[in-house]
């Protein structure tokens, strides 16, 4: 046993949510790399934008909100936004001094017993704290359905999270799955160079005409914010707003490219059949199928309810109050990562007021996780 001092605070992912509540933790006074630290899995900042596909250009991106404290100004809506977000958080990280470690990959996070510390198990060793913020977000759990024949198609699949621009689709035939914001972008831009593109979602699209205003937006968060107070995975609030109709979407929609098809029934090697005996052949298979919470870290704490997901009330984990999600559920959009990461902040100093104590405790040392390579977590 070695003297290791013991963070106030460790918060998992450096992307919105995570860059929001370590702002607010040095607001409160807390020092990063004294009494928290920022553990991030991405190379680099940006999160999980640094990821997205060249052709997002950032006047493309829906609904981008500001970290706290600092303005995006000057932005170029014609770059990435992968250069242009990135850039912007690489430059947030440095204003505020966050001290952001990464590549740190994070394998589990586990109930260190008496002295009421969490331990975190990471690449780089174990790290003892007293208060957890997991904003990891989703884009590491990309979710893949599965239908009978999928191993048989000799063409292509990819998911969303490795799409590259629609440079690599010309000539081609293909499908795309899922009816949300991404498939959309896809598939129109697919559709531009692709010999023939077919669109499959299970239900219809639902489409929103006209601004999307504050009640509105409330309304959508209250239905993803009820599934997590009654223990279900959550819905993205993104997937309760409809798409937006915009001009792209009505040129678009004059060509036929966004003809929807039901869900097909099975894959074959050639393409995709339904029960009625209508086919689609196919070179690619898109599945813009979304994502999953990439929470699998915490399983060691018990945080899920029998029916899937973590129970929270505000960002607390109801079974364990040393525990905040943030970027989860009615807190995954750019703007309710911000609040949530102001909320979490707010409670945990509660939290360690009724401890009354933030003196170094006595835990193992710092050591490398044995077994198997930690599973990749980021915001």
């Amino acid at each position: 046993m070695n003297d290791f001092r013991v963070y106030d605070v460790v918060v998992v992912g450096a992307g919105q949510a995570g860059l929001s509540a370590a702002y607010h933790l040095r607001r409160t006074g807390l020092e990063p790399g004294r009494d928290f630290v920022v553990l991030d899995h991405a190379p680099r900042p940006g999160g999980a934008w640094q990821f997205r596909w060249p052709s997002l250009t950032y006047g493309k991106v829906h609904g981008m909100h500001q970290l706290p404290g600092m303005e995006l100004t000057g932005a170029d809506d014609g770059r990435p936004s992968s250069e242009v977000i990135g850039g912007y958080f690489a430059r947030y990280e440095e204003r505020f001094d966050l001290r952001v470690r990464r590549p740190v990959e994070v394998a589990a996070v586990r109930d260190g017993g008496e002295g009421g510390l969490l331990l975190v198990e990471t690449s780089e060793g174990t790290y003892a704290t007293r208060a957890l913020i997991n904003a990891t977000g989703t884009w590491d759990r990309p979710f893949w359905p599965r239908y009978p024949g999928q191993e048989t198609f000799r063409g292509r699949q990819l998911h969303t999270a490795d799409y590259p621009g629609p440079e690599g689709f010309a000539g081609l035939r293909v499908i795309v799955v899922g009816g949300g914001a991404s498939g959309t972008q896809h598939l129109m831009e697919i559709a531009d160079v692709a010999a023939e593109t077919t669109w499959v979602t299970r239900r219809e699209p639902v489409w929103r005409e006209g601004p999307f205003g504050e009640a509105e937006g409330r309304a959508a968060v209250a239905l993803v914010e009820e599934r997590v107070r009654r223990g279900l995975p959550p819905q993205s609030v993104v997937s309760v707003t409809g798409l937006p109709v915009t001009d792209a979407v009505r040129r678009a929609r004059e060509r036929g490219v966004l003809d929807r098809l039901p869900m097909f029934d099975r894959i074959t090697p050639t393409g995709v059949a339904w029960e009625d005996g209508r086919t689609v052949d196919a070179d690619v298979i898109l599945w813009a199928t979304g994502f999953r919470a990439a929470i699998d870290h915490l399983a060691p704490l018990r945080l899920r309810e029998p029916g899937g997901g973590i129970r929270l009330e505000g960002t607390r984990a109801v079974r364990d109050e040393r525990v905040h999600l943030v970027g989860y559920g009615p807190s995954a959009s750019t703007i309710g990562a911000n609040r949530a990461g102001r909320a979490a902040v707010r409670d945990i100093g509660r939290l360690l007021e009724r401890s009354g104590e933030r003196a170094p405790v006595r835990v193992p040392a710092p050591r490398a996780v044995p077994g198997r390579a930690p599973d990749r977590v980021s915001a």
